[in-house]
């Protein structure tokens, strides 16, 4: 492609080096010590479809059931609204950080440049076990998928057949991934779309009994659900759950700026990627928070049976209710696809997160180690340690592997997004101080530094209250009380460790490092002569292309 020929002219300002090390390498000059070895090899069109359907796994489909079950579809409906509004402010201040820095490692790194050597040491470890702890979390989630059809496949045979998949898709070049996450994101959408179609369709009349349901669950049993109390009380827990679900559910930003070391043209194509976040959001989350409501209403003894079996996921309790008999596998099938993709995503995040720690001397240098291709394969090898955590499942319940996991990676969500909003804020701070007008940047959040402080505030007592549960009288469990909470105290043993033995101070504005990587970024963006491709003519490009591969060629066929 066009995209490609003028990313291959060498670079004026180093005739020195060839166009590879101008490309690959953070060796320019003495302005950072640490090598990149990642290549820039995801388009525009892999970006963007990592983007719109990267972290849309098992949350959407199926643990949205339990936000409804405690909180009723209305609380439902806010709780998603509340959480996605807060999450689209973290891409806020997250785009305009990354667009201006598009480093790998991303945020994790610039929280150790620009805050205190201790929050990014805290911040890369927390985000490394966070991505880490949901790969086996996914894996979990695929065999209670597959249970919707039978349960005679055995849990190890599922678990060591997509640890194999992960381990091949990401060993091999990053483009590679890329391709991967391209139809799997197809499959998300295709199958978003058909859950959709499936709500508006049956609530007007389409169904088996020819009766338009419209929003009836809304009115019975009712808009809001009491959880644990009664009255008032009951439903403003009811309202919590259903945030909390939200919590675990509405993702995205981060996966995005994890990219951004190996995408092509970052400061535009990453920039686009931030762009659908906002209306990926409305579409996919808010939307769907409201579909489930209407399909479903949230006392359906299913959707908190504890079977571990996938009719746990509202759309097929939906389906199976109405008398529906073929789509329910089909939606099933493209879950399998959905689950598998977001957890292909975590061991990509996981993996870029060890090296970024590496480069920054918070990991052994070891992980910095990359083959020719581009791949951190020590940082490969420690991330393929945990999908082998999928194994509990297999003398215990597969539905309380589930939640546990889920409860671990929740909590370590909310310390990602603290994170980042202080980075950002301290960034703001920076970029006063030192005279950057933030208009010239490729990205300029709206709403700043206000919304940083806000969802700083918001992320932390998130995290405060979403164990609250256990500290009512008579729920107390230890069992119970260390799953949400574990992250949080291995957070302060993390930054506190680290202060202490490195005895890190936190960054002033003038002396924040905001040159860092910018002359080998700046240098690599202006190999690109021509103008880049937009996502939809890359698309019609590519499937044109593979059109034209699979026709025979007719001249030649007559000439023979």
């Amino acid at each position: 492609m066009a995209v490609i020929q003028a990313a291959d002219k060498p670079v004026d300002s180093v005739p020195e080096m060839n166009d590879k090390e101008s490309r690959n390498s953070d060796s320019i000059g003495e302005i950072n010590v640490h090598h990149d070895q990642l290549q820039r090899h995801l388009g525009n069109r892999q970006i963007q479809l990592i983007a719109i359907g990267g972290t849309i796994g098992t949350g959407l489909f199926v643990s949205i059931g339990g936000g409804l079950a405690k909180g009723g579809p209305a609380n439902l409906l806010l709780g998603y609204s509340l959480h996605a509004l807060m999450v689209c402010l973290i891409n806020n201040s997250l785009a305009e950080m990354v667009c201006f820095m598009p480093v790998s490692g991303s945020f994790i790194r610039m929280a150790g440049r620009w805050v205190d050597d201790s929050l990014g040491f805290l911040a890369g470890w927390n985000f490394f076990l966070y991505e880490a702890i949901l790969i086996p979390f996914e894996i979990t989630a695929l065999n209670l998928v597959l249970t919707f059809w039978t349960d005679k496949i055995p849990v190890a045979a599922i678990c060591i057949a997509v640890i194999l998949l992960y381990a091949i898709i990401n060993i091999v070049a990053v483009q590679y991934y890329g391709e991967a996450e391209f139809w799997l994101s197809i499959g998300k959408l295709l199958l978003i779309l058909i859950v959709f179609f499936f709500t508006f369709i049956t609530a007007v009349g389409g169904n088996p009994q020819n009766e338009p349901y419209g929003f009836r669950y809304w009115y019975s049993p009712g808009a809001f659900a009491e959880y644990i109390s009664t009255g008032t009380l009951g439903r403003f827990e009811g309202f919590l759950g259903s945030l909390f679900s939200a919590c675990f559910t509405v993702v995205g930003p981060e996966y995005i700026a994890m990219v951004a070391g190996e995408a092509e043209r970052p400061r535009v194509y990453i920039k686009n990627g931030f762009k659908t976040v906002y209306w990926r959001f409305f579409v996919f989350f808010v939307l769907g928070a409201l579909a489930v409501g209407v399909v479903i209403p949230y006392n359906d003894p299913k959707l908190n049976n504890g079977s571990g079996t996938a009719d746990g996921s509202p759309y097929v309790i939906a389906m199976q209710n109405m008398g529906v008999a073929v789509l329910p596998h089909i939606v099933n099938a493209l879950l399998i696809t959905s689950v598998f993709s977001a957890g292909n995503a975590y061991v990509y995040c996981a993996m870029r997160s060890l090296y970024g720690l590496a480069c920054e001397g918070h990991a052994p240098a070891i992980f910095k180690k990359t083959m020719k291709n581009g791949i951190p394969i020590y940082a490969f090898a420690v991330t393929m340690i945990f999908p082998f955590l999928s194994f509990l499942q297999v003398s215990g319940s597969t539905a309380s592997a589930v939640s546990t996991l889920q409860s671990v990676t929740e909590g370590a969500t909310m310390i990602n997004y603290i994170c980042i909003s202080l980075t950002y804020i301290f960034f703001y701070r920076a970029c006063k101080a030192q005279g950057i007008d933030r208009s010239t940047l490729p990205y300029v959040g709206y709403f700043q530094p206000y919304g940083a402080y806000i969802t700083f505030v918001y992320m932390i007592i998130i995290e405060g209250i979403f164990g609250y549960t256990v500290f009512i009288p008579g729920h107390w469990s230890v069992a119970d009380f260390f799953p949400p909470y574990t992250m949080a105290f291995v957070t302060i043993l993390l930054y506190f460790g680290w202060k202490i033995v490195k005895r890190t101070k936190f960054v002033k504005p003038l002396e924040a490092d905001l040159v860092w990587e910018r002359p080998q970024i700046d240098a690599y963006e202006a190999t690109f002569t021509e103008p880049p491709t937009r996502f939809r003519d890359e698309l019609w490009t590519y499937f044109t292309r593979r059109k034209k591969q699979k026709e025979p060629n007719v001249e030649e066929d007559i000439s023979s």
